[in-house]
């Protein structure tokens, strides 16, 4: 039996595979080799997640592989027409960022109840200013976005106090669907977006949808950068027509110094970390080892991305 030839889209650190020792034959490629070693491979581990390689390279002549792992929650960098017409089955990280995510939201809910950025800030300039602060319990919050990361979101307010709504894609038990979105955040304390990058979700939180927020209402988006509309977040802020934000992702990433967002009062920015917590390349690599194996075996592989709708389909 020929051994199979694993192209991995390399990014540093490079994953640990050590366990497919002698089980696959691994090739690295970046973006610039990318497209001449797709007809050899068998499977493409996309370790380097914030590349859009795939996408450019994917489209041309010869075979491609049978299976595509990303390293990532989301898989809009590297989907592209010819990706989502093709047999070729796509799978992603689904799993490993959800709880890390609903701890960094948690975190970014209590600071910003409790006015902690004000607190160091004042710190810093040795100032003793006395505030008061916002109880979370009784709050309300609506999480867009009805997937893993979603409701590990839902369940840890809940731990809080706060009293969630999350919208989905399609309502059923538990969950709303678009349609009561703007009646939802209406009435929301906290907006928390954590939806997948599709057609229907890009731009969502637009200009509209900020000016029905309340006026002590926060909004966190730790979802894809694009879900906003940055241009309007920055009128909602600069107008205080919003409390306040945090970003935990970008339009376009690493945000430049240039940005008006790094200085909007009331927004708190990090750079993409919400779900990095200490360890976790060595997660992605193990889940990727053990769907390697089970993918090895000819069994049907768990985290199968819809790649019409651009995400693993939930319940």
């Amino acid at each position: 039996m020929t051994t199979p030839t694993l192209l991995v889209l390399d990014a540093d650190p490079l994953p640990r595979l050590g366990r497919l020792t002698g089980r696959a034959r691994i090739e690295h490629a970046d973006p610039t080799t990318l497209a001449a070693k797709l007809p050899d491979a068998d499977v493409l581990l996309v370790w380097d997640f914030t590349s859009h390689a795939v996408r450019h390279a994917w489209p041309g002549d010869g075979p491609r592989p049978r299976w595509v792992h990303t390293a990532s929650a989301g898989v809009d960098h590297l989907m592209c027409p010819e990706l989502a017409a093709s047999d070729t089955v796509v799978t992603n990280a689904r799993g490993i960022f959800d709880e890390p995510i609903a701890e960094y939201v948690a975190a970014l809910v209590l600071a910003m109840a409790k006015d902690l950025p004000r607190t160091l800030e004042l710190q810093g300039q040795k100032i003793w200013r006395h505030r008061e602060s916002r109880r979370l319990a009784g709050t309300r919050a609506c999480v867009v976005g009805s997937g893993p990361i979603g409701r590990a979101i839902v369940r840890t307010l809940k731990a809080l106090g706060v009293t969630s709504a999350l919208v989905g894609r399609v309502p059923r038990t538990g969950i709303h669907g678009p349609e009561d979105l703007d009646r939802l955040i209406a009435r929301a304390d906290w907006i928390i977006a954590a939806a997948p990058l599709t057609e229907q979700t890009s731009g969502m939180f637009d200009a509209r949808r900020f000016g029905m927020m309340q006026p002590s209402a926060r909004f966190i988006n730790v979802g894809r950068g694009p879900l906003v509309v940055e241009e309007a977040l920055v009128e909602a802020l600069s107008k205080r027509w919003i409390a306040g934000a945090a970003l935990d992702v970008f339009a376009h990433e690493p945000l430049g110094p240039e940005s008006p967002l790094w200085g909007l009062p009331g927004l708190v920015v990090s750079p993409h970390m919400s779900g990095d917590t200490i360890g976790w390349r060595d997660e992605l690599a193990a889940q990727f080892v053990e769907l390697y194996e089970r993918w090895e075996a000819g069994r049907t592989l768990p985290n199968a991305v819809d790649k019409q709708r651009g995400y693993v389909p939930g319940r």
